[in-house]
């Protein structure tokens, strides 16, 4: 999984952080929490705010 698998990232919170609302988690833990995910295998380094913004907004998508 890559930065730019937005979908798959936000799938894999929703499964790996039940209950969370993802509108109250900072970029900091929400880029430490994707990096975290199984099968996560991308540079740190080509994670921005444009990149977390797009995870969180596909997160409250599929919490929906």
């Amino acid at each position: 999984m890559k930065w730019t698998d937005v979908q798959e990232i936000a799938e894999a919170l929703v499964e790996a952080h039940p209950g969370v609302d993802p509108t109250k988690v900072n970029f900091v833990d929400l880029m430490n929490w994707a990096k975290s995910l199984p099968g996560f295998d991308d540079d740190p380094a080509r994670c921005g705010e444009r990149v977390l913004e797009a995870i969180q907004q596909a997160w409250i998508d599929e919490a929906d």
